[in-house]
């Protein structure tokens, strides 16, 4: 039996209760409030444009492409650790892109989601780290969640799924190439990854085959991209709970990697006068340094992939938010980031992926040293935002994108979890 059968056959048998259906509600408010703020940054009406131009709105892969795309592009959704994935922005638009054609009640699409979110994870997990040096995990696991929320939405049998998870695994791609310019490449990973498992499902409805062994094959993705591939971790611990709930909320706008030291530069913020710093140390794990070590940003995208400017933000202005990216932030404080030195140190290279943890550590100009760490970032499982910090994030979001009326949508999209129907997404009235 293929790894994908076996897959779908462990998702497809898992229980669901009434805090997954919550909890899968929040996540889908959260990415929801991601993609219409999205619609206001450069990126988003490009994206918006494309649509125009192609008149794409009653086609679900291409709405689910402006839908995934828009919801990336503020570094602001979520993440899950083991597998360091974005799975909402692949795995919530093509639910909603699907969710008008199919009719389904609100608890069939928190139902596609839990399912969505579980196969990206999961593919994630098995991976490896090796593939994340070069491949964006993000565009290349994404497209089996989107496919499976899809076959489940649709009401595809197994053998179809199977088909459906084949066809999106072999559109997965996604390299980090972009990093080197700030180029808006990481937008069209999430769109394309929610675009193609809408798709592959489609097509899987019609008897379009696709490759059952796309994992595991001599030609599939663990031997084409994945050196250090672990097949165990696709299948393990199907008793555990859903994926989803070991998938954190960002509170910060900005590359995850850099949130273990922001929080850690937070609490010693309070502590200082940042004017007499004199050297600042971060120590973390070895992929937020290949990410995130950019000692002189010189745009917003850049710098929300900056370890140096994130942490001397968080000292110097006390909070992260959309302004401290600007131009005037980062001119302002060039001089405290050249005090700044990363180090990939243990424990956090050893506890990576499974925590994302790092230390801050200062040395003022009269000789006091002061440091903070963190094993692990706010909006973690372990340190998850409340529903109502999840609202007010939500209503932040809302805010920054124009949105009309945003308590209704999200009511309606909590409501979701008691058996309310879907609400129609404003997405293009941007």
């Amino acid at each position: 039996m293929s790894l994908t059968r076996e897959l779908v056959r462990l998702i497809r048998g898992k229980e669901i209760n009434q805090s997954d259906l919550d909890a899968a509600a929040l996540f889908t408010l959260d990415a929801v409030a991601n993609a219409l703020a999205g619609r206001r940054t450069e990126p988003g009406k490009k994206l918006l444009a494309l649509n125009e131009r192609l008149n794409a709105s009653a086609d679900p892969g291409r709405m689910a492409l402006l839908q995934g795309g828009l919801t990336h592009i503020l570094e602001m959704d979520d993440l899950h650790r083991a597998s360091v994935v974005h799975p909402g922005c692949v795995v919530v638009p093509a639910v909603f892109a699907l969710a008008d054609e199919t009719g389904v009640a609100g608890l069939e699409f928190l139902r596609a989601v839990l399912q969505g979110f579980e196969a990206t994870c999961r593919v994630g997990m098995a991976v490896g780290q090796e593939h994340y040096r070069i491949w964006h995990s993000t565009a290349t696991c994404g497209p089996f969640g989107s496919a499976m929320a899809a076959s489940c939405l649709m009401g595809l049998d197994e053998d179809a799924c199977v088909d459906a998870l084949g066809n999106a695994g072999t559109q997965a791609a996604g390299l980090w190439q972009f990093l080197d310019t700030g180029a808006m490449s990481k937008h069209l990973h999430a769109g394309r990854g929610a675009e193609a498992g809408v798709v592959a499902a489609e097509l899987a409805a019609l008897g379009f085959s696709g490759p059952p062994q796309i994992l595991e094959g001599q030609r599939g993705l663990f031997a084409a991209a994945c050196p250090d591939a672990d097949p165990a971790a696709l299948l393990a611990g199907p008793e555990q709970p859903w994926q989803l709930h070991e998938t954190s909320i960002k509170p910060w706008p900005c590359c995850r990697h850099t949130h273990p030291a922001i929080d850690a530069a937070l609490e010693l913020s309070g502590q200082i006068d940042p004017a007499l710093i004199e050297t600042i140390v971060v120590e973390t794990y070895q992929a937020a340094l290949d990410i995130c070590d950019r000692p002189a940003p010189d745009s917003v995208y850049e710098a929300k992939f900056s370890l140096q400017h994130c942490v001397v933000a968080a000292l110097n202005i006390g909070r992260l938010d959309f302004g401290v990216f600007e131009k005037q932030p980062r001119t302002d404080l060039a001089d405290c980031r050249d005090r700044v030195s990363l180090r990939a140190s243990e424990p956090y290279v050893s506890a990576y992926p499974k925590d994302w943890g790092a230390a801050v550590s200062l040395t003022m100009a009269d000789g006091t040293h002061l440091s903070a760490v963190r094993s692990h970032c706010k909006g973690d499982p372990e340190d998850c935002l409340s529903v109502d910090e999840m609202r007010d994030k939500a209503r932040m979001l809302f805010e920054f994108g124009d949105v009309g009326e945003p308590e209704h949508l999200t009511r309606a999209i909590l409501a979701m979890a008691n058996g309310g129907p879907p609400p129609v997404l404003p997405i293009l009235t941007a």
